[in-house]
């Protein structure tokens, strides 16, 4: 029991039984699935060892007992916090240009929205991003001129050079 086919076999085998203990753990079945499946990347990461185990069923039970322990403890010390300091304040809703603007960046293809928030949110220098995604230079500048004209295709307004992008 130590390849992809068997690890399989024991997913089909126990997924069932393991999600109906993970919602008895917890009581919600959102949280339960998210444990388990933890608990199966978990077991497939050391599936050598786990396969090897005289109980892997019980080790995947023991995983998701101790996951949903640490979860309930971090919301347990997050409401403690809470009770502390009170609710964050409520957020302003964005306004219409934040509106305007992020419908219009949604038009853009994801390469030339990236180019742009990393240069204009993160003032990340050509260079800098393209290092960071991993294309030349060139496509970066290129990626930020198409995405500035995109911007203003969709906004109505001319599209302006920027010289640092030269």
């Amino acid at each position: 029991m130590r390849d992809a086919a068997d690890f399989d076999e024991f997913y089909r085998a126990t997924s069932g039984r393991l999600l109906r203990f993970g919602y008895a753990v917890c009581g919600d079945l959102t949280e339960a699935q998210d444990l388990v499946q933890e608990a199966y990347t978990r077991a497939w990461s050391h599936w050598r060892t786990v396969a090897g185990h005289p109980n892997p069923e019980g080790w995947l039970r023991l995983v998701v007992a101790r996951l949903a322990t640490d979860r309930r403890r971090r919301l347990q010390r997050w409401q403690g916090v809470l009770l502390r300091t009170g609710p964050p304040a409520v957020g302003e809703p964005p306004g219409e240009d934040t509106v305007v603007l992020v419908a219009a960046l949604r038009r853009l293809p994801v390469a030339h929205r990236q180019a742009l928030a990393l240069h204009y949110l993160f003032d990340l220098p050509v260079a800098d991003i393209a290092s960071e995604i991993g294309v030349a230079v060139g496509t970066v500048k290129s990626w930020l001129s198409r995405g500035r004209a995109g911007l203003a295709a969709v906004l109505g307004e001319p599209a302006v050079a920027k010289e640092g992008d030269r």
